[in-house]
């Protein structure tokens, strides 16, 4: 009788465990998920700026045919291969550049597309700033998880790090992200 209530007990803890050890797999993989779309949708508003930028560098250069180097960034981009947070450090200098050149050129703004670009521009800094941020907070409680006793035992079972942030530095920073 002993023998059946010790293994039940045994059954019982193990079982327990595994409920314990799927249930913070499943958090994690929920977390990786939520990073994944963040990341998804970051990707998708720099790809939709840098078009942005593409259409404008044919109006700013009829503003400005005499100049050769107009919106180099944005052209030198089209063959980088860079992460998408090197491409928003990179597209924010060519940002600057675009506001440069609208402030250089202020008959620019009297062209319906060329206006569309701007307002374009302008729609997806709030979409960028809010991207960061919701990328940002999950990547907090995600790296909780990482730390934290005891779903840290769970971490170290799979192989999950801490992820970096996305802190939003210019191009005179050292790095771009921080822990």
């Amino acid at each position: 009788m002993t023998t059946v209530i010790i293994v039940l007990l045994v059954f019982i803890i193990i079982c327990m465990f595994l409920i314990w050890l799927i249930s913070g797999y499943n958090r994690y993989q929920t977390y990786i998920i939520r990073i994944n779309e963040a990341e998804n949708f970051i990707d998708t508003t720099l790809r939709k700026r840098f078009d942005l930028l593409n259409k404008s560098v044919s109006y700013i250069q009829e503003k400005a045919h005499d100049d050769k180097k107009i919106m180099t960034r944005v052209i030198e981009l089209k063959d980088k291969k860079v992460n998408n947070f090197e491409l928003d450090r990179e597209l924010y200098e060519c940002i600057n550049d675009f506001n440069r050149y609208k402030e250089k050129f202020p008959d620019l703004m009297d062209n319906e597309s060329f206006l569309k670009i701007d307002l374009g521009l302008s729609e997806s800094e709030a979409e960028i700033v809010a991207a960061r941020k919701y990328y940002n907070d999950i990547i907090t409680d995600y790296n909780k998880l990482v730390k934290r006793f005891p779903s840290n035992l769970i971490g170290i079972v799979f192989r999950y790090k801490a992820k970096l942030y996305y802190d939003g530095k210019d191009d005179f920073d050292d790095k771009i992200f921080k822990m």
